[in-house]
């Protein structure tokens, strides 16, 4: 299913609830990414997101637009976008009722969630608030770690880890749907190793790594940003001759 497909499914089955407010797409043949908006410290990694955007559309044949924008986790607006991140900088507050519901029928209608602790916790803090709110939003559907042999390591570069600005795990986690990832969840702070000041150079160093951990998780943003919006594309024959160009 093409990326402007699940937007369109996402925008009609999202908007039942909301009968009375027209589907409005926008950008709708553009990639841009949706950040959740909550009560915590949810935009520490905005310049990251924007680099990521702009970074996919050099690396990849994907149209973006080269920004970030904030949604509300109960907007109907949320289902116009396939990918979705959410981050925090220390805890995230308990997510209200409507909040909760909106994020499981997007979820469950094929939406995609990427969320980052950007304080890099294990056990407090972002980390332990996120896997409570998510042990609410997808019940069903307990977070565990993604097997190396997931289709999201090669979905356009061929990785064997997935490091952020740190390397708490070496692993990322998911919540899976139907054998659909629509939740995938890094411990490393993904998004800190994309962030850049208004002068261009990056804000926050990369450990223990350094640069050569800063492009691998560039790599893998790329890969998590393909898997969301192409989520079956290695059964599709139709995109083979663009992936092996791209690889070469």
């Amino acid at each position: 299913m093409s990326s402007l497909s699940r937007r369109c499914l996402l925008g009609a089955l999202g908007a039942l609830p909301f009968a009375r407010q027209a589907l409005a797409f926008g950008d709708s043949a553009r990639f841009i990414p949706a950040v959740a908006q909550h009560k915590g410290k949810w935009d520490a990694r905005l310049s990251g997101l924007r680099r990521l955007a702009w970074e996919l559309q050099r690396r990849t044949s994907v149209e973006v637009v080269a920004d970030a924008r904030p949604l509300r986790l109960s907007s109907p607006k949320l289902f116009e976008h396939p990918f979705l991140y959410l981050g925090g900088d220390g805890e995230l507050p308990p997510l209200e009722v409507e909040e909760a519901e909106t994020l499981r029928r997007y979820l469950t209608f094929g939406g995609f969630l990427l969320a980052d602790a950007n304080d890099g916790s294990d056990g407090s803090g972002f980390d332990a608030s996120f896997r409570r709110e998510m042990a609410r939003v997808l019940p069903q559907a307990p977070l565990s770690p993604l097997p190396a042999t997931h289709v999201v390591f090669k979905s356009f570069f061929m990785l064997d880890a997935a490091p952020g600005r740190l390397l708490q795990k070496p692993y990322l986690e998911a919540c899976s749907l139907n054998k659909r990832a629509a939740v995938m969840y890094s411990q490393n702070d993904l998004a800190g190793a994309w962030s850049r000041d208004d002068g261009g150079d990056y804000e926050l160093e990369v450990s223990p790594g350094g640069d050569g951990q800063r492009e691998m998780a560039y790599r893998l943003g790329i890969n998590i940003c393909m898997y969301a919006l192409c989520l079956d594309y290695k059964d599709d024959a139709v995109h083979l001759p663009l992936i092996m160009q791209k690889r070469r």
